[in-house]
């Protein structure tokens, strides 16, 4: 259980969607069908992701500017930027690098199932 943050008592956030989500997930699609029953699964979804997204807390976001400040800049656009210059074209390894732990990092919350290279998991 993910304490909640200061004020706050528990439940916190996350435990409060979690339960949402569930009851989308259980009650609310087995009653439901066609266009509703697929627009509670995005729903669901959607919900999975904001979980994900708070149990991560700052440590993502973190891990980001660490990786930004290696490589010298402050923003995603500063690097785009520098990337599509040119100016980065010698450190190409360390760039690979740092884009597909940003790439992993997004995964991990918008699609865990995902595999490392990037092709969803055999059906």
């Amino acid at each position: 259980m993910t304490p909640p943050r200061p004020p706050h008592d528990a439940p916190g956030a996350v435990e409060l969607v979690e339960a949402v989500r569930e009851l989308l997930e259980g009650e609310v699609s087995q009653a439901t069908s066609g266009r509703t029953r697929y627009q509670v699964r995005v729903a669901a979804r959607a919900l999975a992701i904001v979980e994900r997204e708070l149990a991560a807390g700052d440590a993502l976001e973190e891990a980001h500017a660490a990786r930004l400040a290696g490589l010298g800049f402050h923003s995603d656009r500063e690097l785009a930027d520098a990337i599509r210059s040119g100016s980065l074209d010698g450190r190409w390894d360390e760039v690979a690098a740092a884009v597909r732990s940003l790439v992993d990092d997004k995964l991990a919350v918008a699609n865990p199932d995902y595999t490392e290279d990037g092709t969803p998991p055999p059906s």
